[in-house]
């Protein structure tokens, strides 16, 4: 598949979560995606279970949206996608009330493609929680007192 190919398969994973319809994932997603994140427990496996995650997410974040961040790196079978993730949690979330607030958080999407190179069969997406979860106001700020109570009830001392 040539490179052309690829970025538009990428550029239909971020429309997917953008568009907030599942039937988007299948157009370019194998049926058995493996599929994980840090907001997740475990990865997921399947079409089915990733839309469920993404109707959870949408539900939280009915805005959110993925923006293409850089240049994407292509090698084989193997995608590297930076991307943007901007939403407004607005709804509650894994019992996480909602705070209103918007986040923009870098994302970075490693990918697998299936054998023929038509479809994503492994996505695993690194992201910045703590920094996420920092811009909701759910954790404290980088460098505030009560980051450093945080981390002292965690067993981390004081840090200058």
């Amino acid at each position: 598949m040539a490179t052309a190919a690829i970025e538009t398969l990428i550029d239909g994973w971020q429309a997917a979560w953008s568009a907030r319809r599942t039937v988007t994932f299948a157009a370019v997603c194998a049926a058995a995606v493996h599929y994980e994140d840090p907001i997740l427990e475990r990865p997921l496996e399947g079409v089915d279970a990733l839309n469920g995650h993404a109707q959870r997410l949408w539900a939280a974040f009915p805005d959110a949206r993925l923006e293409r961040l850089g240049e994407r790196l292509v090698d084989g079978r193997f995608v590297a996608a930076p991307a943007q993730l901007r939403a407004t949690h607005t709804q509650p979330l894994e019992g996480v009330p909602a705070t209103g607030r918007v986040v923009n958080v870098p994302v970075l999407f490693y990918c697998e493609l299936t054998a023929d190179r038509t479809r994503l069969l492994r996505v695993r997406a690194f992201l910045d929680r703590y920094g996420a979860a920092e811009q909701l106001g759910i954790l404290p700020g980088h460098g505030t007192f009560g980051e450093k109570a945080l981390m002292m009830l965690r067993g981390f001392g004081l840090r200058a």
